[in-house]
């Protein structure tokens, strides 16, 4: 990951709001993720841990950290661990942190070396009297593969089964989801050079182009501005826009086509998610005219209704509202349909079946408590979308938007989005 180094006041902010919720005499572990294998003797590239570079702003692997604010010696409050940098591991992987390096990023004075963690650990033991540990508690997470943090769960509980265990990830999604200054600022730089990407594309796109060839366009402005893909890019032209997860990203863009692209950068670890939906020819039909301003209409609505109180369920519910009226419009269903409509199967699900939106951040689909009501300094995304597969037809329109208490920011509101700015960018390129 190509990371800007973040003022250490940021994750020192973190690790203090953290201890504040912690109960008296308590520890708190976070661990590094594993690299994950490929075949034969490959590995993945490096994720960092969310929550770890939360709380210390480190990415190395096999990292960790130990919080425990009721130490009775100051230096014991907070230690992280790192893997020791070796002669051999400078030859085949490059510059591991030192000691030094982790003080500046993290903020954290006492820096250990990973072979240390267990007699420090042991011994911190004996003093505390509860143990925060942590896994990934999305809800929508399929967790198959035992992580570092699950081994590591097993491996105290059995050594130490008399203390009091508590889930770190409660008390992480309730800090994670509200954002600091500094993570709106490397949001906000997310989606400036997400929308550079975006523009490179809608300058060269024509006829005869490959799906791939736009995800390179993508990939060379994101990496050349030190970023990565915050996700698997979605390139999906023609038919292919109506499914929702698309990635293949191999099909030719095809004259009086529209192509949907839903890609975006991460900035440091932090991440932005943008969806336009373009002409492949430079020119909308007439029909295509019909949904991307529906699409549009419901997209500019839903975003004012992101207000602070509100519940994600009930925002949810208004979107599918707006939709509805433009299905109607567009004579895709009728007053007859949502008449007869069951309360399980809604007659816009047809054609609009998924969230119109979700929390942003380190992770795309962010931590947090969306069964409660949105707070100033949530960061969400925008997403509604109208798909027609009888007509190969699929547009979705999305935005990373702020929300604060004097209304909604939308960080990419640069970015072309309207028709028009679309097809004039496109026809001055083809011109």
């Amino acid at each position: 990951m190509r990371a800007i180094n973040f003022d250490s006041k940021l994750f020192s902010g973190n690790r203090e709001r953290l201890m504040n919720l912690m109960l008296p005499n308590s520890i708190a572990v976070a661990n590094a993720n594993d690299i994950p294998p490929t075949n034969a003797d490959g590995s993945m590239a490096t994720i960092p841990n969310s929550d770890l570079f939360y709380l210390t702003g480190v990415s190395q692997e096999q990292s960790l950290v130990l919080l425990f604010p009721d130490a009775p010696e100051e230096n014991l409050r907070e230690i992280l661990f790192l893997r020791e940098p070796s002669v051999h591991a400078q030859i085949w992987e490059g510059h591991k942190l030192t000691k030094e390096e982790a003080r500046k990023i993290s903020g954290i004075q006492n820096i250990q070396w990973l072979s240390e963690f267990p007699s420090f650990f042991h011994r911190l033991m004996c003093d505390c009297d509860h143990v925060y540990l942590n896994s990934n508690e999305h809800k929508r997470a399929e967790v198959e593969v035992e992580t570092r943090d699950a081994r590591f769960v097993a491996q105290c509980q059995r050594k130490y089964p008399l203390h009091q265990y508590h889930r770190l990830a409660r008390l992480l999604h309730t800090l994670r989801i509200v954002k600091s200054q500094l993570e709106i600022d490397a949001i906000r730089q997310a989606c400036k050079i997400t929308g550079q990407g975006f523009v490179r594309v809608v300058r060269c796109l024509k006829p005869g182009f490959n799906e791939a060839d736009i995800e390179a366009e993508l990939a060379h402005e994101f990496i050349r501005n030190r970023c990565r893909f915050a996700y698997l890019p979605i390139i999906a032209a023609g038919a292919n826009a109506c499914a929702l997860h698309y990635n293949s990203n191999n099909t030719e863009c095809r004259k009086g086509e529209l192509v949907l692209m839903d890609t975006a950068a991460a900035y440091s670890n932090y991440n932005s998610d943008l969806t336009r939906t373009i002409p492949v020819s430079g020119r909308f039909s007439r029909r295509q005219k019909q949904v991307y301003n529906a699409v549009l209409r419901v997209f500019r609505g839903a975003s004012k209704l992101l207000t602070p109180g509100k519940l994600p369920k009930d925002w949810q519910k208004e979107a599918e509202q707006l939709t509805e009226k433009e299905l109607v419009d567009l004579g895709l269903i009728s007053l007859q349909d949502i008449k007869k409509q069951s309360k399980e199967q809604p007659a816009f699900k047809k054609y609009f079946m998924h969230g119109v939106g979700h929390p942003i951040g380190l992770d795309v689909h962010d931590v947090g408590y969306t069964t409660r009501p949105m707070q100033a300094g949530w960061v969400m995304t925008c997403e509604p979308g109208i798909y027609i597969p009888e007509e190969r037809l699929g547009i979705r329109l999305e935005n990373t938007i702020l929300v604060t208490e004097q209304g909604p920011v939308d960080l990419m509101d640069d970015i072309p989005l309207e028709l028009d700015e679309i097809e004039s960018i496109m026809h001055r390129r083809h011109a």
